[in-house]
């Protein structure tokens, strides 16, 4: 115990040493949480007549950015299985940068759930009525919390027998590395379900809904990954294998591919058929009677994975320059069409055929960037402490040294350096 609070001690003041390119970054991410904590304060006294959501339509920007991170979270385990199904032994310690990430998402989509409630303070009466097992709802609470603590468990475990230099304890993480594999794939399937579950919105009444989650969450979470590595690999100086970036760029290529044959299935079925029930989606794609607030939008967002899907499947791609780039337009143009693209358009029109648009206000705004700069503080400090571990400069048995604590690649590059075998390097055989 004592050595283990030893670690965490360490950890933590680590996470505030850096260069400047780290002070900087961390200080900017401050900034922004600081502005998002000071409008959701608003938010609190003023109650949600601060954002631009209304009666009609009551789920708005802070939802869409929910359903976008379930998606990123889940995707964590397009690095697990190539690693521990297929025993992939170049790619076991980036797993737990996947890992880490589906952490930092979890907490910043329950943060956009308590932000999106209008008196957070009385949660309470959800756990009161917690309608176990015929609410979505309530399952979307269990397996949420259910993957952030399997994978907390799963990445601390790791990195503490990297800090300790022993090899890991297959008993101790192995069994629940395999039910986290599950467990991702059921979080965002559950929260599909939330909408297609409901019957009055027709828009969402797809049993497409659940794959094009799914689809679209392991395209955007390992391009996400790669955008990550690419970083740690130009300023830490942290080797990479070139392998872990083939092998991500061609899950993100058949994944996208999937997700936008799905979205084509579903714009087919609606305008084909023409029934009652496409106002929805002739709202969001075409405008509905003059009303065209999200049509310049979901159009961006087509063309956006288009073109990166495009790139991915060019040899081009294969440059790390150019596959960043298609990573970083298909993360925004998926956010698009799974954030705003699929939320607000469920609303309108309303069952009583009112067209009530939607524009989420500066107040909104603000709370979603503190939000997503709180995410990405936690990301980053997590990063922070990992890299030394895994790279063998700092274990229990050294000195917190200049060497460990400086930021930003002043060690050197980090080649081979895998202590303990690497955090999970003793577990393949």
């Amino acid at each position: 115990m004592r050595t283990y609070l030893v670690f965490l001690a360490r950890c933590f003041r680590l996470s505030f040493v850096g260069d400047r390119r780290y002070y900087t970054w961390m200080f900017a991410l401050t900034v922004f949480v600081l502005l998002g904590i000071n409008a959701w304060c608003r938010q609190f006294v003023q109650g949600l007549a601060t954002t631009g959501m209304t009666d009609q339509v009551s789920w708005g920007f802070y939802i869409a950015n929910f359903t976008f991170l379930v998606g990123m979270a889940a995707a964590a385990v397009m690095l697990v299985i190539p690693v521990y199904i297929f025993r992939n032994r170049e790619l076991h310690d980036l797993v737990i940068f996947g890992e880490l990430f589906a952490v930092a998402a979890i907490i910043m989509a329950m943060l956009f759930v308590t932000a999106d409630l209008g008196r957070p303070e009385r949660f309470h009466h959800l756990l009161l009525r917690f309608n176990f097992p015929t609410s979505m709802l309530t399952w979307d609470v269990v397996v949420l919390n259910g993957y952030l603590l399997l994978n907390l468990h799963i990445c601390g475990y790791l990195v503490y027998c990297a800090y300790r230099r022993r090899p890991p304890s297959r008993i101790f993480y192995i069994p629940f590395v395999f039910v986290a594999i599950v467990w991702a794939i059921s979080i965002h399937t559950v929260t599909a379900f939330l909408y297609s579950g409901l019957g009055g919105r027709p828009f969402w009444n797809s049993a497409v809904v659940a794959p094009r989650f799914l689809a679209s969450a392991f395209a955007a979470g390992p391009a996400f990954l790669i955008l990550t590595l690419s970083v740690l690999q130009r300023f830490t100086g942290y080797d990479v294998p070139r392998k872990a970036f083939l092998t991500l760029r061609t899950t993100v290529a058949i994944a996208l591919t999937i997700n936008m044959f799905l979205l084509g299935s579903e714009a087919f079925t609606e305008f084909y058929t023409d029934s009652a029930h496409g106002a929805s989606a002739h709202y969001l794609f075409l405008g509905l009677h003059g009303h065209s607030a999200l049509v310049p939008w979901i159009w961006s967002a087509i063309a956006l994975n288009l073109v990166a899907m495009a790139l991915l499947y060019l040899p081009i791609s294969r440059r790390l320059a150019v596959l960043q780039v298609a990573c970083v337009m298909l993360i925004v143009g998926i956010w698009i069409e799974k954030g705003m693209g699929l939320i607000v358009p469920a609303f309108i029109p309303t069952p009583l055929g009112e067209i009530v648009e939607y524009v989420p206000t500066l107040n909104e705004i603000l709370v979603t960037l503190g939000i997503w700069a709180l995410g990405l503080l936690i990301y980053t400090i997590l990063v922070r402490i990992t890299v030394p571990v895994l790279a063998g400069r700092l274990t229990h048995d050294q000195a917190f040294s200049a060497a460990t604590a400086s930021g930003g690649g002043a060690a050197g590059p980090v080649r081979g350096q895998h202590a303990a075998g690497g955090a999970a390097g003793a577990h393949a055989s």
